[in-house]
């Protein structure tokens, strides 16, 4: 066995994928959807590479558009959404059109690779947003359901806008 077949590419890719996302302080049960790992081993590679003691987080996000969701709360936020949600369809992490059988399907490494990518670009342009790694995985599986939240093109700029 050469270190280079493809099911060692595969690990590997899983692995570089969930220290990218714990970097991302996403939470285990993200992490081990998105990458394939058990729990365990998710936890180990936090012991080994992170070394920080993890804080206390909020539950993770489950309103996409009621009015106590976070894409709601305000039109900064709301336009940050917008920002991010763009983002995630130029880099393919969302499909052009939604499809609640997609969700299902979304993570996987490859897209989990665009989609941090794509976190990191919208978090360079808006250091300050509110908008956590966690509420961007939401955000992405919202998008491509489509039944609470959907993107459309701006009347005026024919921007990408959410509604």
């Amino acid at each position: 066995m050469r270190i280079s077949d493809d099911r060692y590419d595969r690990e590997r890719s899983s692995l570089d994928l969930a220290l990218k996302f714990l970097r991302h302080e996403a939470r285990t049960q993200t992490i081990r959807s998105w990458t394939g790992l058990s729990d365990d081993r998710i936890r180990n590679l936090y012991r080994s590479y992170i070394r920080r003691k993890r804080s206390i987080r909020p539950a993770p996000p489950r309103q996409v558009a009621a009015p106590g969701g976070l894409f709601m709360r305000s039109q900064r936020v709301q336009w940050e959404a917008a920002q991010l949600a763009s983002l995630l369809s130029l880099f393919g992490v969302i499909p052009a059109q939604p499809t609640p059988e997609l969700a299902a399907a979304l993570p996987t490494v490859a897209r989990g690779e665009k989609l941090c990518y794509a976190f990191e670009q919208f978090r360079s342009t808006i250091p300050t947003s509110q908008i956590s790694f966690e509420h961007s995985v939401f955000l992405a599986t919202a998008l491509t359901r489509g039944d609470q939240l959907r993107l459309s093109g701006c009347r005026e700029c024919g921007g990408l806008v959410g509604n």
